[in-house]
């Protein structure tokens, strides 16, 4: 009994480091954008994220009760092997999530988790220990379904908000006001990450304690000090800021304007609430990349780069089985050695950590240089910097054109109606200077008038 105590403490703080790397995993998806922006600072957007994380994990639980009551069938297994196995799977999770950090990639927190449980039971257990058919309802087809929805709802939100506000097209700075919107936005994401994040971890612990009979298993509520541990922890590792993914989508996905960003954020932040309160446990960066396309679509001019799209997506699907794939390598040590293997998992999963930060530091990324690079993996959408007019404003432009062509031929008849005056005026004068100067020849005083030459007396000369 003492060595299954002192697993499920290891269990325990091993949830909670990955619910800290969860936390600054997935700051980008509720601050890349009004960094990007401009709208927040770097260190007052992560701030503001934190303590509303903080918040949305005490708001919900329906999430915490999937996990630990739905994905493992614990009933059908053993309760002494069943917290090595959580253990198993934690190591997987935590080592994508470390992987992905560095290289600075988008991936899904969420599904890294359940890929190494599932990973870890099936070797464990086998195929019975994993209950498919909640994984399909509430985790593969939300996940298929969820950033559709959210790429909609953007692509909806983006064109209402452009045909709104077109009077300001010709402005280049005639839509700032949505950077402030983008405030409100951005912390409803955060709050909903909380809601919805945390309480997978919740769900976790919450298993452990009850394979160990630390809680009833006719309840899967988790106890008020589980839900203040992980809270406290997904929001320091908030706070923390994963500055490198923030780096990927502040400058690639979420290479945005304003509105777009107020769109893209309204939009998961919707889709994540109302699946929240459905208990499903969705991939926050999946809902908030696939709401950045669709506002990315919804903007007149801008493009999407499917190619580098589908690199991410490729990332999305290579992470539960990643993931449950290291789970089940770290759960075979567990069913060959035992506790031996628990404890060789414990510093295999130390070094890898370690090792992982260290590499990290050789080009640290903090909140100063976060911003000033591009991350070539999240170059999704496209912006023109001269984006093609709208009908309205080519109707103007040429009402415009036509105004200035009629204006122009009324100048050259006017001033072809002057050139042809100011000739006539010189003709005239001409005329009445060679009469005058005949006149005055003819009438001078002595003068013998001389008859022009006859055309006989010419030809008479040339002879």
């Amino acid at each position: 009994m003492e060595t299954a105590a002192l697993i499920v403490v290891l269990v325990i703080l091993l949830a909670l480091f990955f619910d800290f790397t969860n936390g600054f995993h997935d700051t980008a998806n509720a601050m890349a954008t009004p960094i990007a922006t401009g709208a927040l600072k770097p260190k007052t957007a992560v701030l503001l994220a934190a303590v509303l994380n903080l918040v949305g994990a005490f708001l919900s639980t329906e999430v915490a009760k999937t996990v630990s009551g739905g994905i493992v069938r614990e009933d059908q297994i053993s309760h002494g092997i069943l917290p090595s196995l959580i253990f198993a799977g934690l190591i997987g999770a935590i080592t994508w999530n470390m992987l992905t950090w560095l290289l600075g990639l988008p991936s899904s927190s969420s599904h890294a988790l359940f890929g190494g449980l599932i990973g870890a039971t099936m070797v464990g257990v086998g195929v019975s220990g994993v209950n498919f058919s909640v994984v399909l309802s509430k985790v593969i087809l939300p996940a298929l379904i969820a950033p559709l929805t959210a790429g909609i709802i953007a692509f909806a939100a983006t064109k209402l908000a452009y045909s709104i506000t077109r009077r300001y097209d010709g402005k280049p700075d005639g839509r700032d006001g949505f950077r402030w919107g983008q405030i409100f936005t951005s912390s409803l994401v955060a709050l909903a990450h909380g809601t919805n994040d945390a309480q997978k971890t919740m769900g976790v612990i919450t298993l452990a304690l009850i394979t160990v009979g630390w809680q009833s298993g006719a309840h899967h509520e988790p106890q008020l000090w589980v839900i203040v541990a992980c809270a406290v922890t997904i929001a320091l590792g908030t706070y923390l800021g994963g500055w490198r993914i923030i780096r990927t989508l502040g400058k690639g996905l979420t290479e945005v304007k304003p509105a777009q960003g107020f769109a893209a954020e309204s939009s998961t932040a919707a889709t994540i609430l109302a699946s929240s309160a459905l208990g499903f446990a969705l991939s926050t960066t999946q809902v908030a990349s696939g709401s950045v396309i669709g506002s990315g679509l919804g903007r007149r001019g801008s493009t999407v780069r499917w190619r580098t799209a589908g690199r991410i997506a490729i990332g999305w699907l290579l992470t539960l089985p990643a993931a449950g794939a290291v789970g089940a390598l770290a759960a075979l040590l567990v069913v060959w050695l035992g506790n031996w293997g628990v404890a060789i998992d414990a510093v295999l999963a130390l070094v890898v950590i370690v090792g992982l930060y260290l590499r990290s530091r050789r080009d640290a990324v903090t909140h100063a240089n976060a911003m000033s690079d591009v991350a070539e993996s999240g170059l999704a959408v496209e912006l023109p910097d001269a984006p093609p007019p709208t009908r309205r404003q080519q109707r103007i432009e040429q009402a415009k054109a036509e105004a200035k062509a009629r204006a122009q031929a009324r100048k050259s008849a006017k001033d072809e109606a002057k050139r042809t005056k100011a000739a006539s005026r010189s003709s005239s004068k001409s005329s009445s200077k060679a009469a005058s100067a005949a006149s005055k020849s003819t009438s001078a005083p002595g003068a013998i008038p001389v008859d022009p030459p006859s055309a006989a007396d010419a030809s008479e000369e040339s002879k």
